[in-house]
């Protein structure tokens, strides 16, 4: 062989490398990045942020829900995971990269000049089964995205819940402070009159009742700024960000599955079990990745002499030897014993969110229960004890001081059932989060469909 045509036989190949190769392609890598695409040009199109729902005094629940799963930074973090933990499927089921070596022989001259190339080779069927793992890897990261979303909506409906109840107590305790102002004026000008002789004592009382409501009033105020930081926050709102219109729904109660059903829905779409799901079947593939450990690697490599005349092609080869059979059965059997581990927590979470349905349910009715108590009894008889007041008063036969107090204790019990109604919606969120139904059902970045499993 001649010097200059070995020396294209090396350009050549040297060419190809710098020119670049594409390995195979294995059909979850090509699932899972056309996933990720879809929801990348969602939540950063174009590499940009997302055009974002305009926020009004008249949105919705569920414009507000859109509007921060867009816009908060968690979702996108957990995105950006999910995206990094797909493009390290093509690493992990390609080929080592080729190496290029050189070799010379020196003396008091150069006596040979030896560049080459190396490849290592390993078994399909390997390189196969280590793509696999990567890509249950990237389904784990895949449900711990869904799960921040699901997370991050359940933060925004807790906000609101929180919100909404303050700007309600509020208006019931101003309709008492109203009531008790007019009481203590109406003790006052019955004392200042002489008409009723017992009156200093119960416009004490009263005065002290509006020094108390006044200070619970401002208490309130202090706790409707916090509630508005944790809403904006949960909109994804830096503090120095303008505030976006605050949500004017009221507090109401969310109609919800049967225990039952719950149970049911869960344990097909909960975010957490999906995520053990997905740890057992990434267990599952390493499991595969451990029992190829056995197959042995093979190297290849080609040098040439360029100072020999003709010039000497050197070919050289090695093969690994996977001998210790002690150190591959601990490898196989390491790999088992995480699969069962895995499967064993996937268990144990089942048996945790069972546990949590149930106390959630019983949040739920224990605060059913004294909403309709509140419904059926105690306010219908504060209204028939009102209106007997009113037409006491009309007759003579009582003081407009006891029509000020039933609207007080009627004001009181609307706090104590909205109360109630509070604690309801916030073990109904939590209900709602266990079955994925937390965040409007429309919003393409849940995309429940998940990557086919590797």
């Amino acid at each position: 062989m001649k010097p200059t045509l070995a020396t294209a036989v090396l350009t050549a190949s040297a060419g190809l490398l710098l020119a670049g190769c594409t390995g195979v392609t294995i059909p979850a890598e090509k699932t899972a990045r056309a996933h990720a695409d879809r929801i990348g040009q969602l939540l950063r199109p174009a590499d940009a942020s997302p055009p974002l729902p305009r926020l009004s005094a008249t949105s919705g629940a569920d414009d507000y829900l859109r509007y921060a799963l867009l816009k908060h930074p968690a979702v996108l973090a957990a995105y950006y995971d999910w995206r990094a933990s797909v493009e390290e499927i093509t690493p992990a089921r390609s080929l080592p990269d080729p190496k290029l070596t050189l070799q010379a022989d020196i003396s008091n001259t150069l006596m040979s000049f030896m560049p080459g190339l190396m490849f290592d080779l390993m078994e399909k069927d390997k390189l196969s089964a280590m793509g696999r793992e990567a890509a249950a890897a990237s389904e784990v990261s895949f449900r711990a995205y869904v799960a921040t979303v699901l997370r991050t909506a359940a933060e925004v409906r807790q906000a609101w819940i929180e919100l909404a109840y303050v700007d309600e107590a509020l208006r019931l305790r101003q309709t008492s402070l109203d009531a008790v102002e007019q009481s203590v004026a109406v003790a006052s000008t019955e004392y200042t009159t002489g008409r009723g002789m017992p009156t200093l004592e119960r416009q004490v009382l009263f005065l002290n009742q509006a020094v108390q409501l006044r200070a619970t009033l401002a208490a309130l105020d202090d706790r409707r700024t916090a509630a508005r930081t944790r809403f904006k926050s949960a909109l994804g709102l830096t503090p120095d960000e303008t505030d976006p219109p605050w949500p004017q729904l009221p507090l109401a109660a969310t109609t919800l599955p049967s225990e039952s059903e719950v149970w049911a829905i869960a344990a097909r779409v909960n975010p957490e079990l999906a995520s053990m799901r997905a740890m057992v079947d990434m267990t599952v593939a390493a499991a595969e990745v451990a029992a190829n450990t056995g197959t042995p690697d093979v190297s290849l490599g080609l040098e040439a002499d360029l100072q020999a005349v003709p010039v000497m092609l050197r070919p050289s080869g090695s093969v690994t030897l996977p001998v210790w059979r002690d150190k591959l059965a601990a490898t196989i059997a390491a790999a088992q014993a995480r699969r069962g581990a895995a499967a064993a927590r996937l268990n144990a979470e089942q048996l945790n969110l069972a546990a949590e349905i149930a106390q959630m349910f019983y949040m739920v009715h224990e605060a059913d229960r004294m909403i309709a108590s509140i419904d059926t009894a105690g306010l219908p008889n504060l209204e028939r004890s009102l209106a007997s007041s009113e037409a006491a008063y009309q007759s003579g036969m009582n003081g407009p001081g006891m029509i000020a107090e039933t609207h007080v204790m009627a004001a009181a019990m609307r706090l104590e059932r909205l109360e109630a109604l509070r604690q309801r919606e916030t073990a109904a969120t939590d209900l709602l989060l266990t079955i994925a139904a937390v965040a409007p059902a429309d919003t393409a970045l849940l995309a429940h469909a998940a990557p086919a499993a590797p």
